[in-house]
């Protein structure tokens, strides 16, 4: 029997009260916009937990039912669910009136299992040697649950039933087992509702948000610590430090156990293959337990890769437990099969292969699992169950689990993080993650980790690197990873011509990041919102769907990545704005539409676009080093307008402490006024006790400055920036508020502003800077500054950058 914590509670039966039997049908009204249709001509249905479903027992839903003849139809206050004999008959009416067919007709698509060989969406065969020249098969993404026609269907037929003792059993579907979406253009609705079916994603640990260190190399213990240490020296901070499938032996099998000497190189030994293995090599880690200690003092967290496949082999130092164990013979010598449908391996493989290397220190496991999807039990793929029991396993000693492992289905939500597998090293790949990571989100799954900087192949180029680390840092987990090939590696200063300068600047913002990361990761896990969004999440308008790369980040963010090469020193690239006003948090400039509509925008290697919605607030650490603790530090970047923001830290025991941010702007004629207060709730202890609160209002430049401590006006530092800037020495238990008046500045004034600063770092002949900036300054309209810009002498992507924001 398995262990009982790898059993997982379940509650899988609808509720009587929302159940209809009506001819073949057994259906399940979940809610007012989601049912279960069970389909069966025998009358045979299930109760039972799936892999994919766990929970039925919603509450009661009104609703009503009516036959008539051969159709039933049952109405809710949301929708009309019409059933007929025949399942490609049934409709569905949603509030517009309109029937519409139960299927995944307009579908926004999910994601994929892995991107494995992938070039952009093009799958490509390759041998580890070299690229085939065939590349013409296009990755299809799985369905999700959001669509354009308001209907989308999950089917779960052939998902094998959750027996009561944590197995699973050959029973699937006697027809067919679907669940229904009709949420119209509610995506996150829909979203929810599959967590309330499935379960919640769980909340990541906060260390997972900084900076990963990851390459497919087999590092000696002196130089992968030299390397932690070269990370220190450039002030570049890592959380997570993984160590590929080289921890243990794999490529001198021969020589340090003379396999074919032996003669135990065939299959009944387990053969001389190195990509399973269980024993670190003492050769790279003569010490491994003083390895692991030394990471932890610096700060870092470690995972190990894991290759499965090939079982557990006689030279293995835990093989005669594992054997003892499963009734084997150590003697013998024989292979131990990896059998993850077996509840006794199941139980061992965790027990005595991965218990004691945590006690030693390994903090989490990589699952590299691709060799197929087939298991002792039909239709129980391998891959799922190393996550679930993987997780459920890291569970029991961790407060927070945490695993690294493909995507395996619907409900693989439930054991992040994924990883997207290995793609080559190519614009096309990077430009189609931003796509693959958004959508994800329309099947809950919500925490992809890729390869930043591509794996494999393709050619060396600074500027892709710098380009794909940008995204790594605005994308749910920034992991660098690279093949074992003797000169590719996504170590900064390997890049030069200050591109190496650019990617140490972008990974320390990621790292100031956590703070804010971890708070949108409290929201997935409490509320069902994803970090990444597509577009169309918050803005029902068709141009909203035909944005592929751009995404809503953390609810406070567009982000446009920039994934194509630059010309003439600056990459062009179209991003569409909502009505509103959006900061870009980078270069300042304020764009400001009354209708959405496009910018073009002009970005050197430095920045990508990155627009802050009016009112976002956004909370970075200041602390240096490692740690990714609650900051002593804590900087917050605030944006003119109406916001809020809540940050979520927590301490022991996972006792939460919340700091809520709230803006208001009130326009007084040409003064304008931006109040932000800040007040906590939750557990005053977590809060670092000489914090420094830091608030940079990025929209103004100067102003009266106010702040009032529970209602008493207080001095407080103002830092002498090129903003607003407000520190103070913050106690948890009081509340502020800090009221900044300033003079607002016209257009043709904050026109005139940026273009000094644009042309002050533009290159090229000063006279003809200077000469172009006077003519400026001489205009008095903004239609006198257009003129003005277009009779200049400056290039052509100067023009364009001084026009940009109009």
């Amino acid at each position: 029997m398995l262990n009982k914590n790898l059993i997982v509670p379940t509650k899988a039966k609808a509720d009587e009260k929302n159940v209809v039997v009506w001819n073949c049908y057994r259906v399940s009204i979940l809610s007012d916009r989601l049912f279960r249709i069970e389909r069966s001509e025998k009358g045979v249905f299930r109760d039972e937990a799936t892999q994919c479903v766990w929970y039925r027992n919603m509450p009661a839903v009104k609703y009503t039912l009516t036959v008539r003849g051969d159709i039933a139809v049952i109405k809710t206050n949301a929708c009309t669910l019409i059933l007929k004999t025949k399942r490609k008959d049934c409709r569905i009416t949603l509030l517009d009136g309109v029937e519409r067919e139960i299927s995944n007709t307009g579908n926004l698509l999910g994601t994929s299992r892995t991107l494995d060989g992938c070039n952009g969406n093009k799958i490509v065969p390759f041998s580890w040697l070299k690229l085939s020249e065939n590349a013409n098969d296009e990755l299809q993404l799985e369905d999700g649950v959001c669509s354009r026609t308001g209907v989308a269907v999950i089917d779960d037929s052939t998902s094998l039933s959750l027996a009561q003792d944590g197995t699973f059993t050959g029973k699937k579907a006697d027809e067919s087992d679907e669940y229904v979406f009709a949420f119209g253009n509610d995506y996150r609705g829909a979203v929810r509702a599959l967590y309330a079916l499935t379960g919640s994603p769980p909340l990541i640990p906060r260390f997972a948000f900084g900076n990963w260190w990851s390459r497919y190399h087999d590092y000696s213990d002196k130089e992968y610590l030299r390397l932690m240490e070269k990370f220190q020296e450039n002030d570049v901070p890592l959380t997570v430090a993984t160590v590929d499938m080289d921890w243990h032996y794999s490529k001198t099998l021969e020589e340090d156990f003379e396999i074919t000497k032996k003669g135990r190189n065939t299959p009944f030994y387990g053969g001389n293959s190195g990509w399973t293995g269980y024993t670190w090599n003492k050769r790279l880690f003569p010490d491994y337990k003083a390895f692991l200690q030394e990471l932890k003092n610096r700060g870092l967290r470690v995972t190990l890769n894991l290759h499965p496949a090939e079982g557990i082999r006689w030279f293995e130092e835990s093989y005669p437990k594992m054997a003892k164990a499963l009734g084997k013979d150590a003697e013998s010598g024989e292979l131990i099969a990896f059998d993850i449908a077996n509840p006794d391996f199941v139980n061992a493989y965790f027990d005595i292969l991965h218990k004691p290397y945590e006690r030693d220190g390994v903090d989490f496991w990589w699952i590299d699992w691709q060799q197929g999807t087939q298991s002792g039990v039909d239709g129980f793929d391998p891959l799922w169950a190393l996550n679930h029991y993987h997780f459920l396993d890291h569970a029991r000693n961790h407060e927070q689990p945490l695993i690294l492992s493909r995507y395996a289905g619907v409900g693989s939500h439930r054991y992040p993080i994924g990883f997207s597998g290995d793609t080559l090293i190519s614009w096309e790949t990077l430009d189609y993650l931003p796509y693959f990571t958004a959508t994800a989100s329309n099947i809950g799954y919500t925490f992809w980790s890729h390869d930043i900087g591509g794996h494999m192949f393709g050619n060396v180029s600074g500027e892709l690197y710098v380009r794909h680390i940008q995204f790594g840092v605005f994308s749910p987990i920034n992991r660098l990873h690279s093949s074992d090939a003797a000169v590719t590696t996504k170590e900064p200063w390997a890049y030069g011509n200050g591109r190496g300068k650019i990617a140490m600047e972008w990974l320390r913002l990621r790292h100031k990041l956590i703070p804010f990361l971890y708070s949108c990761a409290y929201r997935t896990h409490t509320e069902g919102l994803a970090l990444i969004e597509p577009l169309y999440y918050e803005w029902d308008t068709p141009i909203a769907y035909e944005i592929p790369n751009e995404y809503l980040f953390g609810g406070q963010l567009l982000v446009a990545p920039i994934t194509t090469p630059m010309q003439n020193g600056f990459a062009n690239t179209k991003a569409w704005l909502p009505a509103g006003t959006w900061t870009d948090i980078f270069t300042g400039d304020e764009y400001a539409t009354q209708n959405d509509r496009f910018f073009q925008m002009q970005r050197d290697l430095e920045s990508i676009p990155v627009l802050a919605k009016s009112g976002a607030i956004l909370p970075f650490s200041g602390d240096k080093g490692n740690s990714c603790a609650n900051p002593t530090l804590l900087n917050v970047w605030a944006y003119t307008g109406n916001g809020a923001f809540t940050l979520y830290e927590d301490g022991k025991d996972k006792k939460a402490f919340f700091t809520h941010f709230v803006s208001s702007y009130t326009d007084n004629g040409a003064f304008g006024t931006q109040k932000l207060t800040v007040e906590c709730s939750g557990d005053f202890a977590v809060c670092p006790p000489m914090r420094i609160l830091t608030i940079c209002f990025k929209n103004i430049d100067d102003g009266e400055v106010c702040v009032f401590t529970g209602g008493t006006k207080t001095w407080v530092k103002e830092k002498l920036c090129e903003h607003v800037v407000v520190e103070i020495p913050f106690q948890a238990e009081k509340r502020y508020e800090i009221c900044v008046t300033f003079k607002k500045r016209t257009l043709i004034e904050k026109l005139l502003v940026r273009a000094k600063g644009i042309l002050l770092c533009a290159e090229g002949d000063n006279e003809g800077k200077a000469l172009a900036y006077a003519r400026l300054l001489e205009a008095k309209t903004v239609s006198d500054y257009k003129l003005q810009v277009q009779l200049c002498g400056m290039s052509k992507e100067i023009k364009q950058r001084l026009l940009e924001i109009l």
